[in-house]
C-alpha cells in the first residue's frame, strides 16, 4: 500500500473523529485533539498547554516509511520529543499500532488500537471516587491535622498534638513510599534509554544504578596476588568476626568500639481505632454538608492529591535528632 492511499485512509478517519474525541502521546500520555483535517497538514490543540500545532503531511510520510521499512516495527524513542503526537495520529488508521510495552509503532494486517482517550481517562469533575489506599485515609487525617494546627511554630503545640502530627506523618511517608515503589515499577515498562518523559507536575527518566559487591575472598587475594599486590595491603578487621568473638570473649564493647549515643523519636505506637473513628467524622462531615459548606470540604479533598509529594517531603526525616553524646 502506497503512502498516499495511507494518507488518504487516515483523513477519513480524522473526518469520522468525533469533535470531542482526545488522543494520548505515546508514552508521555500527553491529551491533544484534533481540531482541523487539511489535504497537506492536520491541526491539533494540546490540552497541557493549550498551544495550537500543525501536524504536516511530510513528517507522516517520513514516520510511514521508517515504520513500513522495519519489520520490528519503528522505537519511539527515536523521535524527537516534540514528535510525538505523530505516531498517536498515525495509530488512527487501521494499519498501525503503538505497542506501549515495546515502545514502538508497528504495520499490523489484523484489527488494531489506537491511542484515543477512553471514557474512563476523561476527567470527572462531578464524580470523585475515594481510592482504597492506606496513603490516602493517613494523608486525609493529616490535611486536617495541618489545618488544625500551627505548623509553622511547633514549640507553641501541645506534645499530644505533636505525638498524632508526627505518628500521622510516619504513616503517610511509609505507605507514600509503598505506593511510589509500584508506580516506579509500572513506569520502568514504559520509560526508554534515558529520555525523560513529562507530567503535569514534573518529570521522570529511566536510570541505571551501579552496584558492586567483592567476588570471594580467595579469588580476590589470587588475583592481587597474581598482580604483585601484597595481599596485606586489603586485608583488615571484619565487624562481623569482632562481634562473634565479644560473644565469647570477656571483652567488653568498649574495648572494640568508639561509642556514640544519638537521642531520637520512634514512633512506640498507633492508635487506628482513634484514628478510624476521625477519618469517617470527616467523610459524615463531608456527607451531611450541603451548599457553600460541602463545595469548600470537597475542594479540601480534591487538593489532597496535588499536596501529597509536599507533605511526604515534610515527613521526609522520621528521625530528628535532638542530642549526641560520646562514650570513652
Amino acid at each position: 500500500m502506497s503512502f498516499r492511499t495511507s494518507w488518504h485512509t487516515l483523513l477519513e478517519e480524522l473526518e469520522d473523529l468525533p469533535t470531542e474525541a482526545t488522543l494520548l502521546t505515546p508514552m508521555s500520555q500527553k491529551r491533544f485533539r484534533v481540531t482541523d483535517v487539511q489535504e497537506h497538514r492536520i491541526i491539533i490543540d494540546v490540552e497541557e498547554t493549550g498551544e495550537t500545532r500543525p501536524l504536516q503531511r511530510e513528517q507522516f510520510e517520513s514516520l510511514y516509511r521508517r515504520v513500513t521499512d522495519e519489520s520490528g516495527g519503528f522505537e519511539l524513542d527515536r523521535l524527537p520529543p516534540d514528535a510525538a503526537p505523530y505516531p498517536a495520529v498515525l495509530s488512527l488508521h487501521p494499519g498501525f499500532e503503538i505497542d506501549e510495552e515495546a515502545g514502538s509503532i508497528v504495520e499490523q494486517d489484523g484489527p488494531t488500537t489506537t491511542q484515543l482517550a477512553s471514557g474512563d481517562d476523561s476527567p470527572d469533575e462531578t464524580e470523585r471516587t475515594e481510592p482504597d489506599l492506606d496513603v490516602y485515609a493517613d494523608a486525609l487525617l493529616l490535611v486536617d491535622a495541618l489545618e488544625r494546627h500551627t505548623v509553622t511554630a511547633l514549640e507553641e503545640m501541645e506534645t499530644d498534638a505533636l505525638v498524632n502530627l508526627y505518628t500521622l506523618l510516619s504513616d503517610v511517608q511509609r505507605n507514600a513510599n509503598a505506593v511510589r515503589q509500584d508506580v516506579a515499577d509500572v513506569l520502568l515498562a514504559r520509560l526508554h534509554h534515558d529520555q525523560p518523559v513529562s507530567g503535569s507536575f514534573g518529570s521522570v527518566q529511566r536510570t541505571t544504578r551501579r552496584n558492586r559487591s567483592l567476588k570471594d575472598d580467595a579469588k580476590v587475594l589470587e588475583t592481587l596476588g597474581e598482580a604483585g599486590i601484597d595481599r596485606e595491603r586489603v586485608l583488615g578487621v571484619d565487624r562481623d568476626k569482632v562481634e562473634a568473638i565479644l560473644d565469647v570473649t570477656e571483652l567488653s564493647e568498649s574495648d572494640m568500639y568508639d561509642i556514640e549515643k544519638s537521642e531520637y523519636v520512634r514512633k512506640a505506637g498507633v492508635d487506628e481505632e482513634r484514628k478510624e473513628t476521625r477519618l469517617q467524622g470527616l467523610k459524615d462531615q463531608l456527607a451531611a454538608a450541603d451548599g457553600d459548606e460541602a463545595e469548600e470540604l470537597r475542594k479540601e479533598i480534591e487538593e489532597l492529591e496535588s499536596r501529597i509529594d509536599e507533605l511526604t517531603e515534610f515527613s521526609s526525616g522520621t528521625t530528628f535528632h535532638t542530642r549526641t553524646e560520646s562514650e570513652p
